[in-house]
């Protein structure tokens, strides 16, 4: 049985990773950070010119028509080169809420724009529920309430938000467009500068319920494996950095890298990254094959990934001494990245425990 990649989706990833070396030098990072929106626009276009927003975006709608192990490969090039675009916002959730709950008319209407990259979605889960924000409600064809952190909120002109659905007292999926009357929003300061977060305050804004509302689960574990492979991209950066950095630093008239010390903290980073590896492998199996395992498979790699990425990350730092978390040396990207990818869809300790939940519910066999 074979576990990797095919070749075809390797040629990906090496396509993938020279656009992604000749169009986003840290340079090109550091500058999308002060923009407004946080989001470098020429790399956005050349992105959308070789069809990567439509990675899995079925063909009828615009899309590449790949598939999801097509979108992992993507996924890990991206958290490898810290990419100033809102493209987990817009191709894992937004288009994947789309494709697997939209009506026909939402998705004929919306998809080719995202797979062209002439749009930008993001989705707000969680409602204003326990975040200081007024609650999500709708009724008759509008949305209210408020919530206090919507990531790529600035730069999106649609978003699928969740909330109370008045007519059946029971959570929902819909469709508003952000550019729309009714709708404010207000920039907020994110401890990853290259992420830009707006409160979203909605006041009888017009939308629309998707065909299909009981998607959170299966969405929201696709999105934990791209984000894994984002994740374990970033970790095997840190490792690269760290490493090249001890070997050219000297102190005591030897290499830093040489001291037995060094050398057990990148041997530990190394464990933890091809362990987040494998445990990302896992988890795009079973999201490619629709497996009954996603779940637990799912978990398994948010959980292993957020570890991994988070430890190399502050290991890089540590790598290079006192200058690793000044502003002019890169590591304190990869340091702010992780933790931001830490929280993005829910904490680590939720993972954790939904882990042990989904394990448990197993049946058991002896």
């Amino acid at each position: 049985m074979n576990f990797d990649f095919s070749e075809d989706q390797k040629q990906l990833k090496h396509v993938v990773n020279r656009l992604l070396a000749d169009n986003c030098a840290v340079s090109v990072v550091r500058s999308a950070m002060e923009k407004d929106d946080g989001v470098d626009w020429a790399l956005w276009e050349t992105m959308a010119g070789i069809g990567l927003m439509g990675t899995n975006i079925p063909e009828a709608y615009g899309g590449s028509g790949f598939g999801y192990l097509e979108l992992c490969v993507v996924a890990e090039e991206f958290g490898r080169a810290l990419a100033p675009v809102p493209f987990a916002s817009s191709v894992y959730q937004f288009a994947e809420y789309l494709v697997q709950g939209g009506t026909e008319t939402q998705k004929s209407d919306l998809l080719p724009q995202v797979a062209a990259g002439q749009l930008v979605g993001t989705v707000v889960l969680d409602g204003g529920r326990g975040h200081g924000g007024a609650p999500m409600s709708f009724a008759n064809g509008r949305l209210s309430g408020a919530s206090p952190i919507v990531v790529d909120g600035g730069c999106a002109s649609w978003a699928i938000v969740r909330a109370l659905d008045t007519r059946s007292d029971q959570d929902g999926l819909f469709l508003v467009n952000l550019t729309a009357p009714g709708v404010t929003r207000t920039q907020v300061q994110l401890f990853d500068r290259m992420h830009k977060g707006v409160r979203l305050e909605l006041s009888s804004a017009e939308a629309e319920p998707l065909a299909v509302s009981g998607l959170l689960d299966h969405v929201r574990d696709a999105t934990a494996v791209l984000l894994a492979f984002e994740q374990v991209g970033g970790a095997e950066r840190c490792i690269d950095m760290a490493t090249d950095y001890t070997r050219q630093r000297f102190a005591f008239g030897r290499p830093v890298g040489s001291f037995q010390a060094i050398k057990h903290m990148l041997a530990n980073m190394f464990i933890t990254a091809t362990l987040a590896r494998s445990n990302a492998y896992y988890g795009a199996w079973a999201l490619a094959t629709d497996s009954d395992e996603l779940p637990v498979a799912a978990a398994t790699a948010r959980v292993s990934a957020t570890y991994a990425f988070q430890e190399c990350a502050m290991n890089n730092i540590q790598a290079h001494g006192g200058i690793g978390f000044t502003w002019d040396i890169d590591c304190h990207l990869y340091y702010r990245r992780s933790n931001f990818l830490a929280i993005a869809l829910g904490g680590l300790s939720d993972w954790e425990i939904a882990l042990v939940d989904r394990l448990s519910a197993r049946p058991h066999s002896i």
